[in-house]
């Protein structure tokens, strides 16, 4: 009888920690979807040349929850309108935006734009032709392709709210042709 007793406890006992696996590995995968896996299809070629529309790119929404977003990220932000939009980080917060001669200044220097490339002159300064101020928590974004970008240079979009900066692109999925990271 002991022998029937003591298979039938070890059953249960694997059966537990099988049944723990699967529930960890559950919990992990909604964890790292959630952290580095949604999928945001571009819409347009406001980010052309980095992104064109109808790629596929992996957002990071977990590192806005414990940071926040830096100069030049990509990021994805929900507009007043509720639409999705993916563009450059270029003003933080407490800084002021100008756009003078094509140039964008960042409190009064002319931004060096490092890694994102050389740029050209911005033809439509919009809002920022006059210094534009940005709040505690505001963000100044514009698009790669300024002249086709609706971005904060026009008041639909304006300043964007920390609040409503949703996560930072990271990872282009598709095409496959250019599957890789996004700087």
């Amino acid at each position: 009888m002991d022998f029937f007793v003591e298979k039938e406890t070890n059953l249960l006992r694997h059966v537990v920690n099988w049944v723990t696996d699967i529930i960890v590995a559950i919990a992990l995968a909604c964890f790292t979807v959630y952290a580095f896996g949604s999928q945001v299809t571009v819409s347009g070629n406001s980010m052309s040349p980095l992104l064109n529309s109808k790629d596929v790119v992996l957002m990071n929404q977990l590192g806005y929850d414990l940071g926040k977003p830096a100069r030049f990220d990509v990021v994805v932000f929900e507009r007043e309108d509720h639409k999705m939009n993916i563009k450059r980080v270029i003003g933080l917060p407490g800084e002021t935006v100008q756009i003078v001669n094509g140039q964008i200044l960042v409190n009064g220097q002319v931004l060096d734009m490092g890694e994102t490339g050389e740029m050209k002159k911005i033809a439509l300064a919009g809002l920022a032709e006059n210094p534009v101020e940005l709040g505690e928590n505001e963000y100044f974004l514009l698009g790669d392709n300024r002249d086709s970008s609706e971005d904060s240079r026009f008041s639909n979009v304006g300043n964007v709210r920390l609040d409503q900066i949703i996560g930072k692109v990271w990872f282009r999925i598709h095409p496959a042709m250019e599957f890789g990271s996004v700087q």
